[in-house]
């Protein structure tokens, strides 16, 4: 099996006013601006999506955020959910618990191994630090986060493969007296573990676990260095050399008949990137980012990608490996420039749906890409 593709969706709500009538699209937009009708036309259009992307021969990719327009799932294990009972043949990954800032990891424990039994087996489980705009949002630290990471991953892991009644647990940040879930995985020994990294830093601890990493919008040289660190640190522990399917990387994608059909649709996915209107209080909590990376925002030093965030525009964000946009055979090149560049990776995990991008317009996305890119990519050696 060659390259795996996973087709995911913010399930965002894009229908806001004026951008000049708020200051953040996080934390604080009013919820008055969203109208519960539409947004239950949404969520079932999504799930139609993701149905549509399993009859295509694609998997399935979700994930959460919370006080925000930008993605509708405050609890991606209610949409996975509903996905292990609607679906039946694809992998259904959350990219992932914000297992950081969740007070309960028992409880994600448990909301994990349920999904897994409703798929018979079917999930992919990922865990990530959570973004910096939900610390004040779910009144979180925003310090001392990995150490919590880990922790809650290590009881997470030990609820899972625990089956002779309850355990223990005194931890520095959690405390539990019995830990006995039911049910437990359908997997065994449960299910693979996905983490997000998005630096070289923390790409080393997944590295040691041999778990897949994944890599959201980091670009050519951010992408390789995350995924040269995982490599290099299995070296240093003289840990077999990883299979390309540990790496994953996530871009915006959108094929076209033509290449301006391409851009045209990319276009309307850029929503996701033009619309993340935070003020600096929300991106930037004390202790959130390392120092380092917080005097270079300073002085304005951060790498280039950091500015393009700051005004997106199609030609940049494609030359940087963010968006892969345009015909059959100009997709298939630029995602095989971005393989090569980084070493290879497994799992391309597709943004395909976002912002304007309507019902039609994503399907056709998907089936231009299944018929005429996917084949190419399944055949890599």
């Amino acid at each position: 099996m060659g390259m795996r593709a996973w087709f995911f969706s913010e399930n965002a709500y894009h229908l806001l006013p004026d951008s000049k009538e708020y200051d953040s699209i996080r934390v604080k937009l009013p919820n008055r601006y969203y109208d519960p009708k539409i947004g239950a036309d949404l969520y079932h259009r999504f799930i139609d999506e993701w149905q549509i992307a399993e009859e295509l021969g694609l998997e399935i990719m979700v994930n959460e955020h919370h006080q925000t327009a930008t993605n509708l799932n405050p609890s991606a294990a209610v949409v996975m959910g509903a996905l292990a009972r609607d679906t039946r043949k694809a992998r259904i990954l959350i990219l992932g618990n914000p297992i950081a800032n969740r007070r309960e990891p028992v409880r994600v424990a448990e909301e994990m191994a349920m999904v897994d039994v409703y798929a018979r087996g079917r999930l992919e489980c990922g865990f990530v630090r959570g973004v910096p705009y939900e610390m004040s949002a779910g009144n979180h630290r925003p310090t001392r986060m990995m150490e919590r990471f880990w922790e809650a991953h290590d009881l997470i892991v030990k609820a899972w493969t625990s089956h002779d009644g309850p355990f223990n647990w005194e931890g520095k940040y959690f405390h539990h007296r019995q830990v006995n879930i039911w049910p437990r995985p359908y997997q065994e020994p449960h299910p693979p573990i996905w983490i997000t990294a998005l630096s070289p830093a923390s790409a080393r601890d997944v590295g040691e676990k041999g778990y897949v990493v994944a890599c959201f919008l980091t670009g050519f040289d951010g992408t390789k260095n995350v995924f040269g660190s995982y490599r290099e640190r299995r070296a240093e522990l003289r840990l077999p050399t990883p299979a390309l399917d540990r790496f994953a990387y996530a871009a915006l994608v959108y094929v076209g008949e033509t290449d301006e059909e391409g851009y045209a649709g990319a276009r309307k996915l850029m929503w996701y990137l033009e619309s993340n209107k935070v003020p600096p209080q929300f991106t930037s909590p004390p202790g959130y980012h390392p120092t380092a990376s917080t005097v270079n925002a300073m002085k304005g030093t951060n790498p280039g990608i950091f500015k393009m965030f700051q005004n997106p525009a199609l030609g940049p964000l494609m030359e940087n490996g963010l968006v892969f946009a345009g015909n059959p055979d100009s997709v298939y090149r630029q995602i095989m420039k971005m393989h090569d560049h980084v070493g290879g990776f497994g799992h391309l995990l597709i943004m395909g749906q976002a912002g304007f991008l309507d019902h039609e317009e994503t399907v056709k996305g998907m089936q231009m890409f299944v018929r005429e890119v996917y084949p190419r990519l399944k055949a890599l050696a």
